[in-house]
């Protein structure tokens, strides 16, 4: 799983490199400015994240840079978002899941499992609240790139922004809810991401861990 998930990171980034190059090569201004800025963001989940003594998964470094490969290079330079239709509030669906999960382990990790502290469902509120905070950002950011640089980001403009909420809002709430099971300790599959976070920064979970061994 993690030599696979070094593959596709390491081939999107390869991606992205040449397409910059490509368009530097042709002129193409706004291509170039698109695929730079997507190449940043692929590495820039890790080094915050390491800034603040956090590892993430391989798997989920990979993903976010497929997120990042789909929403600004297939979408914004190869017009998925006009091609397809489906194909902004499937991105939307999915980040809002991503950063639904993420969410809810960092919250649950301030709390160490304090399940009297935090109840599960103060969790999944937390964590609801975060992914819906990032999904308006992101619109913030589509408009602000509108603005500044004549893009289409939000194509219809309000029904746009607000179809990507609705779905924002159901993707955070499948999240906080994965989230919640887990806790439960009814999760079965839905519980792998959560346990493979945890594994991964298991000197950020010893309580967690500690219990987990117990039980």
């Amino acid at each position: 799983m993690a030599r696979t998930s070094a593959i596709v990171l390491t081939a999107t980034r390869l991606v992205l490199a040449g397409e910059a190059i490509v368009a530097l090569i042709q002129g193409v201004g706004p291509v170039v400015f698109i695929t730079v800025t997507a190449l940043i963001l692929t590495f820039l989940p890790g080094q915050l994240a390491s800034r603040i003594g956090l590892r993430l998964p391989p798997s989920f470094l990979a993903a976010i840079a497929l997120f990042v490969l789909a929403t600004l290079y297939l979408g914004e330079v190869q017009d998925f978002y006009n091609r397809f239709w489906w194909w902004d509030l499937a991105l939307h669906f999915g980040s809002a899941m991503g950063f639904g999960i993420l969410g809810f382990l960092l919250v649950f990790m301030l709390f160490q499992g304090d399940r009297y502290a935090a109840p599960p469902w103060a969790l999944g509120v937390l964590s609801f609240c975060l992914a819906m905070t990032v999904g308006a950002l992101w619109e913030i950011f589509e408009y602000a790139m509108d603005m500044l640089f004549g893009f289409n980001m939000q194509k219809s403009g309000l029904p746009d922004t607000m179809g990507d909420l609705i779905v924002d809002a159901v993707g955070a709430a499948l999240a906080a809810l994965a989230g919640v099971i887990y806790l439960l300790d009814r999760a079965g599959r839905l519980g792998v991401p959560f346990d493979l976070f945890i594994e991964t920064n298991r000197a950020r979970f010893r309580k967690v861990l500690a219990r987990k061994k117990r039980g």
